[in-house]
């Protein structure tokens, strides 16, 4: 009996003591960003007969930019070069642009009168 309690206690010990060494091994990593550093979406609201909104950040790398309906639904995927998109084909409404640069991802809304 008195092993039992041994035993116990030895894998008690050394269960918390793992935990604690986990624990510490990721305080030294850097935050990771989750946000597209000074991104920017204008005209927004957009009228309804603009053909093209600015979207812009600080990088100004390539994007990739999904549109979903407010039921969030995908109609549309295009792969942003510079910083000039197409709207011309998008009815009145409020849309959720999907805006991936480099692994970074951001949604804003967009809506269009």
């Amino acid at each position: 009996m008195k092993k039992n309690y041994l035993f116990i206690l030895f894998l008690a010990l050394t269960l918390s003591a793992t935990q604690y060494g986990f624990a510490q091994n990721n305080v030294n990593k850097p935050p990771i960003q989750q946000n597209i550093e000074g991104l920017s979406i204008y005209p927004n609201p957009s009228p309804i007969g603009r053909t093209f909104i600015n979207v812009t950040s600080k990088r100004n790398l390539t994007k990739k930019i999904e549109f979903f309906n407010v039921l969030g639904k995908q109609i549309r995927s295009v792969i942003l070069a510079g910083k000039e998109l197409n709207i011309s084909n998008l009815s009145k409404g409020v849309y959720i642009l999907k805006i991936t640069e480099s692994s970074i991802s951001e949604t804003r809304k967009l809506v269009i009168k």
